[in-house]
């Protein structure tokens, strides 16, 4: 069975982004669904991965929100956090024809917004950014 919208792009956007060395000049191959523990700083996880339906009269498709978490404990924290969110914006933002998403066409990978936070703990800075692709069925 294929991928469903939210697996698809999912699966796209971490191999656009490990091969992205603006990216992985920062977290190396640290992308994850679920990061193993204990895990290694800095690194990058798959947030809240939102399908909802966008189809027209002649296509059936989604617009999926993707949301992305950069976590930093370097003793720069947010100025690394910024970073990551950053370097994941310069690599997927407007990006199509560099991102394939396996069973569907992408039609538009934009971003939306990032935000930073300390983290619970106190030791360091969580960013996430959000993203809305719009894929189609060919």
């Amino acid at each position: 069975m294929a991928d469903g919208y939210a697996l698809a792009t999912q699966v796209g956007i971490r191999s656009a982004l490990s091969a992205n060395s603006g990216v992985t000049d920062i977290v190396g191959v640290r992308i994850y669904d679920e990061p193993p523990q204990p895990v290694m700083f800095p690194y990058i996880k798959f947030g809240d991965v939102i399908p909802e339906a966008f189809d027209t009269d002649n296509t059936e498709g989604a617009e999926v929100t993707i949301a992305l978490e950069a976590h930093s404990q370097s003793a720069s924290g947010r100025v690394e956090a910024v970073q990551m969110v950053e370097a994941i914006k310069d690599a997927l933002h407007r990006k199509e024809t560099l991102i394939t998403i396996a069973g569907f066409n992408l039609v538009e990978l934009i971003f939306e917004r990032f935000y930073v936070t300390r983290n619970t703990e106190g030791r360091g800075y969580d960013a996430v950014i959000l993203l809305q692709a719009t894929i189609e069925t060919p």
